[in-house]
């Protein structure tokens, strides 16, 4: 089997070079600012604007490619956060690290937000509904210069998890991606701009997550980037000894090296410092076996 030149495999080779002004020959971080009282990791770590803003420092002197700035809670039954609320959270810590030439991402599903956060600076949107949540949300996006994250959710953060189903996840993912793809691209938004996203634990079993990660060459055929978020989520303690959120960075780190090794771009996380190190020995072994 031969290899491209990021070292993965020929099936799981980009069919682009780039994604929000960033080439994609090699895997790229997106390390993860919440600015929230709630989020099943870190809420409340960076809630004040200043301790968001220098988190968001520090990421990036990590190896962050992208710092995704979120201002609203997307954990399994989460409750909705006023738009105005989100802003204030957001917005200032976006306008600061934008200012600072860090590359800046905002993780909100409401056209308003987008639309004071790219005012703000951010050059990427990354929407867990995939720019359905919002009618406004599409346009936006288009008539921007912006790059989007579409992700893959079945229901909503409140519901998501009530005994989520389907088909078959990896088939049934793929072609509401793809359908989210089209809409994008009729909306005037070229594939170099969009990732993907299948949405790990959102509206997912323990078994879902799994086969979706075994699938991920199947999203490379939408020719878009792939991103995926698997950052400290529950279904690696439940695939182990049932650690607490803190204590899940091995499991983050293996599903994101073959997440990495299947066809992913770009991988959300936390833990920007030690995945950075973990990519650049998995980059020098595959490198080598090209």
């Amino acid at each position: 089997m031969s290899s491209g030149d990021d070292g993965r495999s020929d099936e799981a080779a980009p069919h682009h070079r780039c994604f929000a002004g960033l080439s994609l020959a090699v895997p790229r971080i997106m390390g993860v600012v919440n600015v929230t009282p709630d989020s099943f990791s870190d809420g409340g770590e960076a809630l004040n604007p200043a301790a968001a803003i220098a988190r968001g420092f520090a990421l990036a002197e990590q190896g962050a490619d992208i710092v995704d700035v979120g201002g609203e809670s997307t954990r399994p039954g989460a409750a909705p956060v006023p738009e105005d609320v989100e802003l204030s959270r957001v917005v200032p810590v976006i306008h600061k690290l934008s200012r600072a030439g860090i590359r800046v991402s905002v993780d909100t599903r409401h056209a308003s937000v987008m639309a004071a956060a790219l005012d703000a600076g951010a050059v990427v949107v990354n929407d867990v509904t995939a720019l359905t949540g919002d009618a406004r949300a599409l346009p936006l996006v288009a008539g921007s210069a912006a790059s989007v994250v579409l992700m893959h959710m079945q229901g909503d953060p409140g519901t998501m998890q009530r005994a989520p189903r389907y088909d078959d996840v990896v088939a049934d993912v793929r072609r509401w991606l793809q359908r989210r793809v089209d809409a994008c691209t009729a909306a005037g938004i070229p594939p170099s701009r969009i990732a993907v996203d299948p949405g790990i634990g959102f509206g997912k079993t323990v078994d879902h997550n799994v086969w979706l990660l075994a699938g991920l060459p199947a999203l490379r055929e939408l020719g878009c980037a792939v991103v995926i978020g698997v950052s400290r989520k529950s279904f690696i303690a439940r695939l182990s000894r049932g650690e607490p959120v803190k204590q899940r960075l091995g499991g983050s780190l293996a599903a994101a090296l073959w997440a990495i090794g299947h066809g992913a771009d770009i991988i959300r996380v936390h833990d920007v410092n030690v995945t950075r190190q973990a990519l650049a020995v998995w980059h020098a072994i595959a490198d080598k076996a090209r």
